[in-house]
């Protein structure tokens, strides 16, 4: 990474970008606005001037990357300024992460390594950004947002986004990072103007996906039979359902409503991709690694009595322990190779939403720096070097959680099964920084916003189906799941 002091060049270019304010303001909306001389990146998208839609770093420009403190900015996804969902991004969890708008620089890959491609990729663009960080905070600096399909063969393949301008908030503390091109600082006396309203979708009507209820069923029922043949374990069976608002889909309406009724999952929105996710696939901050695994589902009552006695009895469930167990074992045989060390709890626990509660494992792993992985980035401790947290994305994708066992033969079912190809829905979706770091989810409790239609959402859920499971209980699975979606949309 290319330090600013350097060249004399750049060292004029960054003089250019004035520095924000740090001064209290009466409000969080005062204190945005009145940062003074910060480019409005958000008309910058991508193809205008002076960026770069590229599939290889090579045809991007050198970028400048700038990250100040600024006062506390509260609601992060407030800050939202438009509805577009190809350019609004969003990693958020109780109120702390990072939001981004606009595209200094997009990264297209495909096929079978379009994750290890794309962490390549973005290796190689990070060692060409200039960087300037006074923060110095996970999400600050130079940050990519990125989501992925979940399928090898699908079209949607994987996407990396460098928003022009990101804010983050963690700790107490809040940033704003802005993104251009060297020579061409932010222009002088520009605000981050208020946000356009948020649009409500009115009316929402419902059609069925790929299969109906009654088929999806049989699918099922077709699926158990071959696990209590023998032929796999376990296999995760998703469906999706299409939502047509009256009014165009504001993605911002969705992550307000989803932040606001899950505010333990992770909020996101990432290239038409917007949900929010209890799972995390892998977090690696400062060496180490951390998994959230979950596996046996029952839905809530709303009673809170009688939730605590089902939650009991998710707990001593054969059928859902034994999906847990087919989870966890196979994350940890992923992770390994990765690890001088992983802790693994002996027993899952019971995780609480508002509309279903889970079997979950939180796994932690020390990254071996030794093991010398082809993607490596530098850490943050002892100068070594390690796999990023997109490399460790790449390896445990797809989890059983969300493919099965064994992973080869469950999803060659699964894929058979769905009919249906599933996008990015139960890829990874999150974000890296320039040292590798990031915070990545599994893509469920989502839909996809039509980019071709801006009244058309696919909602997706699914569940694990195992050789106890009951293609009737099943379906209630998926409808618990596709709620959160339901209810952002106003249903």
């Amino acid at each position: 990474m290319t330090s600013i002091p350097d060249a004399t060049e750049r060292a004029r270019a960054l003089r250019a970008v004035p520095a924000a304010t740090r001064a209290a303001a009466p409000s969080r909306a005062a204190a945005v606005t009145a940062l003074p001389a910060v480019a409005d990146l958000r008309t910058r998208t991508t193809g205008s001037a002076g960026f770069a839609d590229a599939d290889a770093p090579e045809a991007s420009p050198d970028l400048l990357v700038r990250t100040v403190e600024i006062p506390d900015v509260g609601d992060l996804l407030a800050l939202l300024p438009s509805a577009d969902p190809a350019t609004t991004f969003s990693w958020v969890r109780r109120g702390e992460g990072i939001v981004g708008w606009g595209a200094a620089l997009r990264l297209r890959t495909s096929g079978p390594d379009r994750i290890r491609a794309a962490d390549q990729a973005w290796a190689r663009t990070a060692g060409r950004l200039h960087v300037l960080d006074e923060v110095r905070l996970p999400g600050s600096g130079a940050v990519a947002f990125g989501s992925f399909a979940f399928s090898p063969h699908s079209a949607a393949g994987g996407v990396l986004v460098v928003p022009g301008t990101i804010v983050g908030r963690r700790e107490g503390r809040s940033w704003l990072t802005t993104v251009h091109p060297v020579g061409e600082p932010p222009a002088r006396g520009a605000h981050l103007p208020a946000p356009a309203p948020v649009g409500a979708p009115g009316a929402v009507t419902y059609r069925d996906g790929a299969l109906s209820p009654a088929a999806w069923r049989s699918a099922v029922a077709g699926v158990v039979w071959r696990i209590r043949a023998g032929e796999v374990a376990k296999v995760v069976m998703a469906r999706d359902v299409v939502a047509r608002a009256a009014a165009p889909l504001d993605v911002r309406h969705l992550l307000g409503r989803l932040a606001a009724d899950y505010p333990a999952c992770w909020t996101f929105a990432v290239d038409h991709l917007v949900g929010a996710t209890p799972e995390l696939l892998v977090r690696r901050e400062k060496g180490l690694a951390a998994c959230r695994v979950l596996a046996g589902t029952i839905e809530r009552t709303g009673d809170d009595a009688a939730d605590l006695r089902r939650a009991a009895e998710l707990a001593r469930s054969s059928k859902d322990l034994e999906e847990h167990e087919l989870a966890v074992a196979s994350l940890v045989r992923a992770l390994r190779p990765y690890c001088a060390s992983i802790n693994v709890p002996d027993a899952p626990f019971v995780l609480h939403l508002p509309n279903v509660m889970h079997l979950a494992s939180d796994v932690t792993g020390a990254v071996d720096a030794a093991l010398g992985h082809p993607s490596t980035y530098l850490s943050h401790a002892g100068g070594g070097n390690g796999p990023s947290s997109l490399a460790l994305a790449a390896a445990l994708h797809p989890t059983a959680a969300v493919g099965g066992t064994p992973t080869g033969v469950a999803t060659a079912i699964l894929a058979s099964a769905e009919q249906m190809d599933r996008g990015r829905y139960a890829g990874p979706v999150g974000w890296i920084g320039a040292d590798g770091d990031g915070e990545w989810g599994i893509g469920l409790r989502s839909g996809e916003l039509s980019a071709g239609d801006p009244h058309e959402v696919r909602l997706f859920a699914g569940c694990g189906v195992v050789a106890a499971s009951d293609p009737d209980a099943e379906l209630a699975e998926t409808e618990a799941k596709l709620r959160p979606m339901r209810e952002a949309l106003g249903g």
